[in-house]
């Protein structure tokens, strides 16, 4: 198990991007949490298998169809398995 850190900006707030991110998260199925934040990105952070986590991240790289990601910084952690489910917050 390990964890995905993404901090992802462009047009991502006001586009479904969060709740794309859960469906795509919860249908390989990963734990975490996705939010937008003051200055405009969405930062997510999201756990599971390694395979699943690299799959999720492609896919961050473009989100949803109405979003545009201008840039996605990529932290790679250890899992602290604090999540139940995928919440958006």
């Amino acid at each position: 198990m390990k964890r995905l850190h993404l901090l992802i900006s462009g047009r991502v707030q006001g586009v479904c991007f969060r709740a794309a991110a859960r469906r795509r998260a919860e249908s390989l199925g990963l734990t975490g949490r996705a939010e937008n934040l003051p200055d405009g990105r969405v930062e997510i952070m999201a756990e599971g298998g390694e395979d699943e986590l690299r799959s999720f991240l492609l896919w961050s790289g473009r989100g949803p169809s109405a979003a545009r990601v201008g840039d996605i910084s990529v932290r790679w952690e250890a899992a602290e398995k604090t999540f139940s489910g995928f919440e958006i917050r």
